[in-house]
């Protein structure tokens, strides 16, 4: 498991977040990602057959728009 930071700005807005990604993740009841905001999970991040991200949960009711630049940047470092 590798926990790292993220930033990323929308509008005027910019959102710092941490990245807690599950190296050996077999879809249990995980998301390979779960994004954190100040130590409360906020969000999940699940890779689809294509390996292209997408949402698996948002407890934290993160704006999707917020939650898409996270995953631009997460595909950006092919991770």
């Amino acid at each position: 498991m590798d926990k790292f930071l993220v930033t990323v700005a929308q509008d005027e807005d910019v959102y710092h977040f941490e990245v807690q990604e599950y190296l050996h993740h077999e879809h249990d009841d995980k998301c390979k990602f779960e994004i954190y905001n100040e130590g409360r999970l906020v969000a999940g991040l699940e890779p689809d057959k294509q390996e292209y991200l997408k949402i698996c949960k948002n407890p934290g009711k993160v704006d999707e728009g917020v939650l898409h630049l996270i995953i631009e940047q997460l595909e950006a470092y092919n991770l």
